[in-house]
């Protein structure tokens, strides 16, 4: 539901159906004051507490379906901010963005809102940690160094001293072993104790790369696939126009999940979850090992194919449109028949494109070509008419 500019009212962006463990009833929260009640009545925050947070956690999760919000954990955490009111200044954010918000849209509401919890925000407090880390370990190396010159220096001192003796007695020989002993022990404590301390240091120095890595690792996941994302998509595609071997084999494939709207509307979200995560699981296990596969919006996915042909690739996905239009999807607990579902594609060899996004727009338009010839099917950008070829053989990397 939109108004005369284009943005969603907080009654179109919240208006939405609850769990079927409330009956179906119709909720309807209002931002700004907190308060969540039934059509024309108030609820108790103090007898329905549960019920109420129980209530918004269901309306973040149908409102975040509904306008095509991935399930990110800091996403989650500004809708449910934003449907409990404990905040007008986010709610008032969230209603003025369009409605289908981009991540960007997003982390940048994350951020002004939550900037201790979001990505940038705990980068920079790991470049704070191994910055700390680091000082910690060269003054550690500073004071090893200066004990050994120092250790050095007695030695020097010593052997400098028995020089110029021709006779030592037996009391001074004894003072001098006894002096040696315990620079020499001094030494060999304190080695131990930067050893051990460096140990420790390294340790947490690892723990923060793990961290880093691991949130590097969800920031590119789709967390209902498992599968790369639309972030981890937009890097690898542009990767590909990096070097001559990349423009000359490697190829694009898009797909999208033919009236998946459909399904969603028949059967509810929870079984079109499912259904997408099947087809993953397909795209996933139909392609050699490294492959990139990501899903890069609701019911689409993109393949990047590297080192194969034209008709190689072409091959790959009708294998997989095949194998996706053979399998069966049923409900396992309730053995309900989804019937048949399929996918249409696009494919354009990175050869034929100027660029990245050169190479999105022309698989794109294979696909919608895909769609309007009658679905499960897949087409090539080189045999739609009216294409542009460019002969990257003269290409020259700057």
């Amino acid at each position: 539901m939109k108004d005369a500019v284009g943005t969603r009212s907080p009654d179109a962006l919240l208006r939405t159906s609850r769990d079927t463990a409330f009956r179906q009833r119709k909720w309807h929260t209002q931002i700004g004051d907190g308060s969540l009640g039934e059509s024309g009545s108030n609820m108790q925050p103090a007898a329905m507490q549960t019920e109420r947070h129980a209530d918004i956690a269901a309306t973040v999760v149908a409102t975040m379906r509904q306008l095509g919000v991935l399930g990110l954990p800091r996403n989650y955490e500004i809708f449910y901010e934003a449907l409990s009111g404990t905040n007008r200044e986010l709610s008032l954010a969230v209603v003025s963005l369009s409605n289908r918000p981009t991540q960007d849209d997003l982390d940048r509401i994350g951020r002004r809102f939550f900037a201790q919890n979001h990505g940038p925000g705990i980068v920079e407090h790991a470049r704070d940690v191994i910055a700390r880390e680091l000082e910690d370990i060269a003054t550690l190396l500073r004071s090893e160094r200066t004990h050994i010159e120092k250790y050095g220096r007695i030695l020097d001192e010593t052997s400098s001293g028995l020089a110029t003796r021709s006779l030592l007695s037996q009391e001074l020989l004894q003072k001098i072993a006894g002096a040696m002993s315990a620079a020499t022990n001094s030494t060999i404590d304190h080695g131990r104790q930067v050893a051990s301390t460096l140990s420790d240091k390294t340790a947490e120095l690892e723990s923060v790369k793990t961290k880093l890595e691991e949130y590097k690792r969800l920031a590119d996941t789709d967390p209902l696939t498992h599968i790369w994302n639309r972030r981890a998509f937009d890097k690898e595609i542009t990767r590909i126009y990096n070097s001559n071997k990349g423009i000359l084999f490697n190829a694009l494939i898009l797909a999208d999940i033919d009236r998946f709207k459909d399904i969603n509307d028949r059967y509810g979200h929870p079984v079109g979850d499912k259904i997408i995560q099947i087809i993953a699981d397909i795209f996933q296990s139909s392609v050699r090992g490294g492959m990139f596969v990501a899903r890069t919006g609701g019911e689409e996915f993109a393949l990047i194919v590297e080192g194969a042909s034209e008709d190689a690739t072409y091959e790959i996905a009708e294998r997989i449109r095949m194998l996706i239009e053979q399998t069966p999807f049923s409900s396992s607990q309730t053995g309900a028949n989804y019937g048949t579902v399929t996918v249409s594609m696009g494919i354009c060899m990175a050869s034929e494109a100027d660029g990245p996004e050169d190479l999105y727009t022309k698989a794109d338009r294979a696909l919608y070509r895909s769609k309007v010839s009658g679905r499960n099917r897949v087409t090539r950008h080189s045999t739609m008419a009216g294409r542009a070829g460019k002969n990257w053989l003269l290409y020259k990397k700057d």
